[in-house]
C-alpha cells in the first residue's frame, strides 16, 4: 500500500491539465479582405454605371452621354425638362427632326394670336393660287404688336385707335381716314370721353386739331373761328 505522502503525489499528477489556447505568430494579421500573392490587402472600388434614359442602354463612357431638353411636349408641364441619352440616339433624334412652319393666327375679334407649329409641307399645300416660295417672297413684312401707351404706338397700329375706344387720343404718326371719320361723326362722345380720361380735348378752335381730324365743315357749321 501507498503511504500517504506518495497517494497524495499521485493524485496531483493524475489531474487533468487544462488546454491552453492556441497562439497565433507574430506576423498574422486579422483577415480584412482578399490579399494579392505577396499578402498585401487589395483595395476594393466602386464602378458608377449610366443607363439612356430613353433605352435603358448601359453608358460606359463620360464621352458617350447626350443630355437633352425638352422644351414642349403635349405631355409636358410647364417647365423643361432634360434626360440623359446616349450620343448616337442623340444624333438619330437630330436626322428625325421636322421641317415646321410657325405662324401666328389673328383671328377676328381676339386680341391675342394663336401660335401654331405644323408640318412645313401640309403647310405649303395650302398655297393653292402660287407656290408657296413665291407667296413668302412677295408677301408684305409683318407689322410689329406694340405693348406701348397710347402716346406712343408702334407705327403697326395706328388701325387700332380707328374705334370710339381710341379714337381722338393723342398719338404720334399718321391719322386715318377712318379715325378721322369716327371723330368727325362722333366729335362730342369722343371729347367727352377724352376728358373723362383726363386727355386734351379736340378742339375746334385748334387749327392743328382740325386739319389733324379733318374738322373744317364741322368748325364752320358750329360758326367756331380759329383762335
Amino acid at each position: 500500500m501507498l503511504n500517504d505522502q506518495a497517494a497524495a503525489f499521485v493524485s496531483v499528477a493524475a489531474r487533468p491539465v487544462p488546454a491552453r489556447p492556441a497562439i497565433r505568430g507574430p506576423l498574422a494579421a486579422p483577415d480584412r479582405g482578399n490579399t494579392d500573392k505577396q499578402g498585401r490587402h487589395a483595395q476594393v472600388g466602386q464602378k458608377t454605371v449610366m443607363f439612356s434614359d430613353l433605352s435603358g442602354a448601359i453608358m460606359a463612357q463620360d464621352d458617350t452621354v447626350a443630355r437633352i431638353v425638352i422644351r414642349e411636349h403635349p405631355d409636358l408641364g410647364d417647365s423643361a425638362v432634360e434626360i440623359d441619352v446616349l450620343s448616337d440616339e442623340a444624333r438619330a433624334i437630330e436626322k428625325a427632326a421636322l421641317q415646321v412652319a410657325v405662324v401666328d393666327l389673328y383671328l377676328p375679334g381676339e386680341d391675342e394670336p394663336h401660335r401654331v407649329t405644323m408640318d412645313a409641307g401640309s403647310f405649303d399645300q395650302l398655297a393653292t393660287d402660287q407656290e408657296m416660295t413665291e407667296l413668302l417672297s412677295t408677301a408684305r413684312p409683318a407689322r410689329r404688336s406694340s405693348r406701348t401707351g397710347p402716346a406712343g404706338p408702334a407705327r403697326g397700329d395706328r388701325g387700332s385707335y380707328a374705334s370710339l375706344e381710341q379714337a381722338g387720343k393723342p398719338h404720334k404718326g399718321r391719322v386715318t381716314d377712318a379715325e378721322k371719320r369716327l371723330v368727325v361723326e362722333r366729335f362730342d362722345e369722343i371729347n367727352e370721353r377724352l376728358t373723362g380720361q383726363g386727355l386734351r380735348p379736340i378742339s375746334l378752335a385748334e387749327p392743328e386739331h382740325v386739319e389733324r381730324y379733318g374738322l373744317a365743315e364741322l368748325a364752320t357749321e358750329r360758326s367756331v373761328e380759329p383762335e
